[in-house]
């Protein structure tokens, strides 16, 4: 979740000072952001006039509030589905481990699975009396768990069957680009 929306969103409610904003992320999503970022994210959304400053209190808390483009920013992300982005860490461990030379991609694929199904006991056993945004959580957390299981259980054969080494070295291929050795002179 783009902490940028997330704070976004509370805004729409209420106008908020930063540890204040802190503290309701912390509440609804059980994530701590360090205060510093609170406090990065507003002056960005300020920038991009997207919040603006609403004032301060007697105990010299500036107060931000949402503008309506920051309305139709929130009202946008709730509307539209997220679309999973970002690199998966450990897919691209197993593919280099897969074709890296030396190294036991079966092995690499086993204390995957043991530490993942060491994180789904964990949360299968803390599920009593749970607020409904820390269930809700939970049971994400739990879904992605079960879903890594059942891939690391579908590249398992992949990794360990006879003759699927498909390991190689370095090509000996240079790119054209790259950066140069310092103080080294092009020939022309």
């Amino acid at each position: 979740m783009s902490v940028r929306r997330g704070l976004l969103a509370i805004l729409d409610q209420d106008a908020c000072y930063g540890y204040q904003l802190r503290a309701e992320y912390a509440r609804r999503t059980g994530t701590v952001l360090n205060v510093g970022q609170i406090y990065t994210t507003l002056d960005r959304l300020e920038r991009d006039g997207l919040v603006e400053r609403r004032g301060t209190d007697e105990a010299g808390h500036t107060y931000w509030g949402i503008t309506d483009a920051g309305r139709a920013e929130t009202d946008r992300w709730f509307t539209e589905a997220e679309t999973p982005g970002g690199r998966d860490e450990q897919a691209l461990k197993v593919a280099l481990a897969a074709t890296l030379p030396g190294v036991d991609a079966a092995a690499v694929v086993a204390a995957e699975r043991r530490a993942a199904h060491a994180r789904l006991s964990a949360i299968d056993a803390d599920d009593d009396g749970l607020e409904v945004a820390a269930a809700i959580l939970r049971e994400a957390e739990r879904s992605r768990v079960v879903a890594e299981i059942a891939w690391l259980d579908a590249v398992a054969p992949l990794v360990s069957a006879p003759g699927s080494g498909r390991t190689f070295g370095v090509s000996s291929d240079r790119p054209r680009r790259g950066r140069p050795v310092r103080g080294a002179t092009q020939a022309g």
